[in-house]
């Protein structure tokens, strides 16, 4: 069995994003669940196409 470990930067860029998904929810989408829901996975994939592009490059 291999031992997988996430590396520093991947666990620093998941926290970031959950960051700002908690921060757009409170200040913007509080009231507003289907926008909630559309901004988060929009949020989600940004960050995926970042990191792949950029982070797991590194």
């Amino acid at each position: 069995m291999t031992n997988r470990t996430m590396s520093t930067p991947t666990v620093v860029y998941i926290v970031v994003m959950i960051a700002i998904i908690v921060g757009v929810d409170l200040l913007f989408l509080r009231s507003k669940p289907l926008a909630r829901l559309i901004v988060n996975v929009g949020i989600v994939g940004l960050f995926l196409t970042v990191y792949m592009r950029f982070v797991k490059k590194a």
